[in-house]
Parts: C-alpha cells; sequence; structure tokens
C-alpha cells in the first residue's frame, strides 16, 4: 500500500462509525494521523485504537458540529496536538431528530436537526479551518453529501434530500472561496451503504406495511436493483475516494461532487 497520505493530518466529523469509520480506515492505512471528531465517546475509541494499530497517531475530540464553539473546539485540539490540519472530512450527518423513523412526515424538528449537522455543521466545520488553512496557502477539505442531493422528492426523507444538496451548494460556495489559497474543496455522494442509517431507513418502510414480513437487510438488498453495477457500496469505498482527493494526485480537482454508487445517478 502506497503511503500517500504519510505525516497528513486528517480530521474526520463523524469518524467514528459507518462511512466515517471507512474514511478514518482507509486514511490511516494510506498513512494520516487522524483525529476522530464525534458525538460517540466509546465508538470514537475504538476508531482510534484501529487507526494506532495500524501505527498511526490518533486522536479522539467529543464534537457537536451544530455548535460552531464545538467545531473551533475541534480544530484546536488538533492544532495543540499536531500543529496543523492536513485534511478535513465532513462526513457527520443525521436523517432527522430522535424518533423520525417512526414518523410519516418530517417534522419541523427533522428539519432542524438535518440542517443543523448536515448544512451548518459543513459550515461550522470548514470555517473553523480555513483561517489555518489559508495561512499556509494549502489544504484538502471533503465534504460527504448523498445521492439524495441529485434530485428532489416529497415524502419522509423530504428534509434529508434537501439537506444534503444544500451541504453539495456549501461545499462548492467554499471551494470557490478557498481556491486563491490552493485549498481544494471537493464532494462524495454516497449510494446505498448498509449502515445503521440504512437500518432505520428499512425498518420505517417496513413498519408501513405490516404485510411485508422481509428484514431490513432484505429490504436493502432488494432496493440494489436500481444499482446498474448490481452490488451495494461500503464504507471503504467512500474512503478510498476520500483518499485520492485528500492526495497530489487530485490537486486539480476542486468543486466537483463524485457519485459512489454503483451508477445509479451518472452526473
Amino acid at each position: 500500500m502506497t503511503l500517500e497520505l504519510e505525516n497528513k493530518i486528517a480530521v474526520v466529523t463523524g469518524g467514528a462509525n459507518g462511512i466515517g469509520r471507512g474514511i478514518v480506515r482507509i486514511l490511516a492505512e494510506r498513512g494520516a494521523d487522524i483525529v476522530v471528531a464525534d458525538m460517540n465517546e466509546k465508538a470514537s475509541a475504538e476508531a482510534v485504537a484501529e487507526a494506532e494499530g495500524m501505527g498511526r497517531r490518533a486522536m479522539s475530540v467529543p464534537t457537536d458540529v451544530a455548535d460552531e464553539n464545538g467545531t473551533d473546539g475541534m480544530i484546536a485540539s488538533a492544532l495543540s496536538m499536531y500543529g496543523r490540519v492536513d485534511i478535513l472530512v465532513c462526513n457527520a450527518g443525521v436523517a432527522g431528530a430522535e424518533g423520525w423513523w417512526e414518523r410519516e412526515e418530517p417534522s419541523g424538528d427533522d428539519w432542524d436537526a438535518t440542517y443543523g449537522v448536515n448544512v451548518r455543521g459543513v459550515m461550522h466545520s470548514i470555517e473553523s479551518v480555513e483561517g489555518h488553512m489559508m495561512d499556509r496557502m494549502k489544504g484538502k477539505i471533503v465534504v460527504v453529501a448523498s445521492i439524495a442531493a441529485r434530485g428532489g422528492g416529497t415524502g419522509p426523507l423530504a428534509h434529508y434530500r434537501a439537506s444534503k444538496a444544500a451541504a453539495l451548494n456549501v461545499s462548492q460556495a467554499f471551494a470557490l472561496r478557498l481556491a486563491p489559497f490552493n485549498v481544494n474543496v471537493n464532494t462524495i455522494c454516497p449510494g446505498l451503504l448498509w449502515t445503521n442509517m440504512w437500518d432505520q431507513i428499512a425498518k420505517k418502510s417496513l413498519a408501513e406495511d405490516p404485510q411485508d414480513t422481509r428484514t431490513p437487510r432484505e429490504h436493502f438488498e432488494d432496493a440494489l436493483k436500481i444499482v446498474p453495477l448490481g452490488r451495494e457500496q461500503t464504507p471503504e469505498d467512500i474512503g478510498k475516494v476520500t483518499a485520492f482527493l485528500c492526495s497530489d494526485r487530485a490537486k486539480n480537482i476542486t468543486g466537483q461532487a463524485i457519485n459512489v454508487d454503483g451508477g445509479i445517478k451518472m452526473n
């Protein structure tokens, strides 16, 4: 394995589980030292231990990205420990407020939660690190959105779709803002991955039809029929694209949104 990110310092929000954990794993494999910024302290400690097991330096910082003071503290902790931040991955995301999967339509709290984390959380995280990267005249930022950002929709996930579309737009706005400072900002739009969020989505869908006897995993596997390549995506798939975008190989790529979805969205 080429250590193309050796000696790089990477901050990953929402890095304790799911897609974030896959990103942490791949960045560590490629040589980066890691800051896991997540509310789940137990899972964060496990992600740190895994990165350290690969010979990397790693630390966890409890972070609520919806709070700008939280992201300021996140970056301050990283700078205190490592002296610099080379990479920021804005991965933290939610599908709604607590109990969103039990509601037929999104509530005001669901809209507030998704915009607080998925949109303002991205903005807060980038704003907390941009001054440091501008001073250094270099940096890599990756925002994890979703193929849900690629089209509108009604129903129980309308708020989530809208928030991810906004996250993509925010990412591109920062790409323009930071380009003169040699900072690359790109977005990844994951497709269908079996994570805790998808488990909740499946359970919600199944609960709406008492005659549906499928398990959540079976529901997910049926959903994969829309994937042209015929297979699910994994957190490590997202991590590999993140590693590429954070490497020198992608020095002339900025403001782009890359689908990692097996061909569901071709744009």
